[in-house]
Parts: structure tokens; sequence; C-alpha cells
């Protein structure tokens, strides 16, 4: 059983992850640093993937070049291209992927807490809710590519391994 619930929450986290990745790839460049802040859309999404993943919460730094400033509510100091953002969601993807394929009732049990204690989730339940929000960006960035361009990347029905 444990190994079907690993398998199927990597299917369709991994989709997400996938889906956000097809929408960052997609964006011609004309729009990816317009009013509509596509790029910052696409950041946020990918610093909190990085920090839901972090099983030690108040020990989490973002990768470099990356800043803290979405915890300050606060835009980054500037633009981040779209080479530095798709190579952030490798680097997630693939975090994410190992996190879960080593994952066993017991460490799915654990508590993730961040530092305020606001957010007191056991882990299993943290990788839901991180899914969620990775999806939820993941089709914000797809409407302003529709809106933008008329067109948006597929439905992924499952992650690409």
């Amino acid at each position: 059983m444990q190994n079907t619930i690993n398998q199927s929450l990597w299917n369709q986290f991994g989709a997400s992850i996938d889906m956000l990745k097809n929408a960052i790839s997609f964006c011609p460049e004309a729009h990816w640093n317009t009013d509509s802040k596509f790029w910052y859309h696409a950041f946020h999404c990918l610093f909190f993937l990085d920090y839901y993943l972090c099983m030690q919460p108040a020990s989490f730094k973002p990768r470099a070049p990356f800043t803290e400033s979405e915890f300050e509510d606060q835009l980054p100091e500037r633009v981040y291209t779209k080479r530095e953002l798709l190579d952030y969601l490798q680097a997630s993807r693939d975090k994410c992927k190992e996190l879960i394929t080593n994952l066993d009732a017991e460490k799915m049990e654990s508590r993730w807490i961040n530092s305020s204690g606001s957010m007191d989730y056991s882990v299993f339940e943290i990788l839901l809710y991180n899914l969620r929000h990775v999806q939820h960006h993941a089709a914000q960035l797809n409407l302003l590519l529709r809106q933008a361009t008329n067109d948006a990347p597929e439905w992924v029905f499952r992650a690409d391994s």
C-alpha cells in the first residue's frame, strides 16, 4: 500500500510541477515582465514549493540567487530570468520526488511546523497543501497566458517520470 501511495502522490504532484514548468516555458519574453507580473507569480510559487518541501522550515534558505523576500511580502530586488526559474523548478522537482519516494508511514505522520506555529501539518498533509498551491499558480499562469496570447500549454495527466 505504501508504494501505491508514494507513486500516486508523486504522479500527481509531479504533474502539477510539470504544468508549472510548461507555463513558464511557454511564456513569450514579451509577456515575462509586464503589469501582470508573470515572472513574479512563477517565482512566488517556486519559492513556496521549495519552502514547503523543507522538513525543517526554521532552517529554510532559498537557493542562490533568490532571497527571503517572499517572507517579507516584498517583490524581489530584480526580475528573475526564465532560465533561473526553470533551474529552480528542476531542483525543487528533484527534491520533491526524492522526498516522496523515501516516505514511509512514520515520516508521513511526522509534523511540519513553521517558525510561528501558525502552520502545523503532518508531512503528508503539507505535501497535499503544497501540491494544491502549485496547481493553483500553474492555473493562474495559464490564465495569464490565455489572456495575453490566446493559448496555453495542455493539461498534464501524470508526472513525466
